[in-house]
């Protein structure tokens, strides 16, 4: 069977190594030529926290916009191929051509038959995606500039340690269990696309919850001073050290002329810290990027459990 599954499935298999080894030949390519553009005009004492090397930072991004374009939509894109190509198929094809009534009335029995399938092709997406996490944690320490946000960046977060692997295969489960409710390829690879993006939105909603959020109180700025912290929420500290929404009453006049909102804003804040408010912010530090990683890989790996055991009873009750 596992002969046969490598035959019936290597075109997907060989198409995804070749888009891996030419994605990561592309990733090489632009790190080591962003590393020289670095090395070539970075001036002394950078990185750092110099205006120059954020000036440094802001060229090399304006340099490779394209790259982050691309890369932006790839935590998405990447699943839903996965899921489209792989999964879809698997079953949806199968009825679609009416090749399983071969297929399934030869020697190996069915269920044999779906459990070889599912684990070869479950192991190779789990195994792609955690080759495409690998290539992705080389290549975006060269990028100090939001791509290398793994944690308060959640593209990035969904393309390094086990989240590639785990969508990439709650996606496969998701087409196979498609295929099997519209016994069609095509509506089963639309409703993987739709339910990945679905499922992705979901998450991102509740990821919050995944800990009890930290809390700290800021005095004389209202920014922390983390670019790859999660911000949950935030909030004004009177001085009596209640929370509130929006400090009124205190004589701090508030104005937005357009041309000066930042800077109106900056004197309104000023004030009101001089008066003795706070700023109290809800944030996850990014300490905890492996018990979120880990959390949304259990949540992930369940729903992927349930879609293969969903594929493998309707295909077992319905087998003709």
């Amino acid at each position: 069977m596992i002969w046969v599954t490598w035959r019936q499935h290597r075109a997907q298999i060989l198409l995804t190594a070749g888009f891996l080894a030419l994605l990561g030949l592309l990733l090489l390519g632009s790190a080591v030529e962003a590393g020289v553009y670095v090395a070539e005009h970075a001036p002394p004492g950078c990185p750092g926290p110099a205006v120059a090397c954020g000036e440094l930072d802001v060229a090399l991004g304006r340099r490779y916009d394209a790259v982050y374009s691309v890369f932006g939509w790839m935590p998405l894109v990447l699943p839903a191929l996965v899921g489209a190509f792989w999964g879809a198929p698997l079953l949806g094809r199968e009825y679609e051509r009416g090749t399983h009534r071969l297929a399934w009335t030869q020697s190996v029995p069915v269920g044999r038959w779906l459990m070889v399938k599912l684990s070869v092709l479950g192991g190779a997406v789990v195994a792609g995606g955690l080759l495409l996490s690998l290539m992705v944690s080389l290549w975006r320490p060269v990028f100090r500039t939001g791509i290398d946000s793994s944690f308060g960046n959640i593209g990035v977060f969904n393309m390094v340690g086990v989240a590639p692997a785990v969508w990439w295969l709650y996606a496969f489960m998701l087409g196979t269990a498609a295929g099997t409710l519209f016994r069609r390829t095509l509506p089963a690879m639309a409703l993987v696309v739709a339910g990945v993006a679905a499922t992705m939105f979901v998450l991102f909603a509740v990821s919050d919850q995944y800990a009890e959020p930290a809390r700290t109180e800021l005095s004389g700025t209202v920014v922390l001073d983390d670019p790859d912290i999660r911000l949950v929420s935030a909030t004004w500290v009177d001085p009596f050290g209640r929370e509130i929404a929006e400090p009124a009453g205190t004589g701090c006049p508030r104005r937005v002329d357009a041309g000066q909102s930042n800077r109106n804003a900056e004197v309104w804040q000023a004030c009101l810290f001089g008066k003795g408010y706070r700023y109290a912010v809800y944030y996850h530090p990014p300490s905890r990027f492996w018990r979120f990683q880990w959390t949304e890989a259990a949540i992930l790996t369940l729903a992927s459990a349930a879609l293969g055991g969903l594929a493998v009873r309707r295909t077992l009750r319905r087998p003709g």
